[in-house]
């Protein structure tokens, strides 16, 4: 059993260069557009009786933007259970995962959260006729993408055709200005994948 993190990293090795610069601390335009593009978030929580994760989806876009800093994810109807929203109460510690369908690409955001119930904000994120019980605030603390090989052995899309979104080198272009050529890394990628899937 591994015990300690030297353990870790010695099998593992360290993070090569891109999955450090892929992070962002505030929303970037690529990662709005992966966000914006996606219906369906996993929302991990943690709470005095354990970690809990809940699916959450919608019609359209999911999460919502208050700020480059600060995400809103309005609760629609579910099964009443309040797991999350108990953990949330005590502990606001949360992690997103999400996904856009027939995209490679997961982002992920973890930060922390808090519940909001009152009129305005409800009315902010509501749909006609109809309004959330409540909508849950997230202050951004780290977000970036997820490295795609999971996606390809699962071949979770079926070989759906792909959105038209901001590719991994897009986003390593940005978040490192330039500094790695985005066009290069998405165009070795899919060799390096295949060789590494296992």
């Amino acid at each position: 059993m591994i015990e300690t993190i030297e353990e870790l990293e010695a099998l593992y090795g360290t993070p090569k260069a891109p999955s450090l610069a892929k992070v962002a601390t505030e929303i970037t335009p690529c990662y709005r557009a992966h966000i914006e593009a996606s219906p369906f978030v996993a929302l991990a929580t943690v709470g005095p009786e354990g970690t809990d994760c809940t699916p959450r989806g919608d019609q359209g876009q999911v999460v919502f933007f208050e700020d480059n800093h600060t995400l809103a994810l309005p609760d629609w109807r579910g099964n009443d259970r309040l797991d999350s929203l108990r953990n949330i109460v005590r502990d606001g510690r949360v992690s997103l995962m999400f996904m856009a369908p027939g995209s490679m690409m997961i982002v992920r955001v973890n930060g922390t959260a808090k519940i909001l119930a009152d009129e305005k904000m409800l009315e902010k994120y509501g749909k006609p006729g109809k309004l959330p019980r409540t909508v849950m605030l997230i202050s951004i603390r780290e977000l970036y993408f997820q490295c795609a090989r999971a996606l390809m052995r699962a071949d979770l899309w079926g070989g759906a055709k792909a959105p038209d979104l901001p590719t991994a080198g897009d986003i390593l272009a940005e978040m490192t200005s330039g500094e790695v050529e985005g066009k290069e890394y998405d165009k070795t990628w899919p060799e390096r994948a295949a060789k590494t899937l296992w």
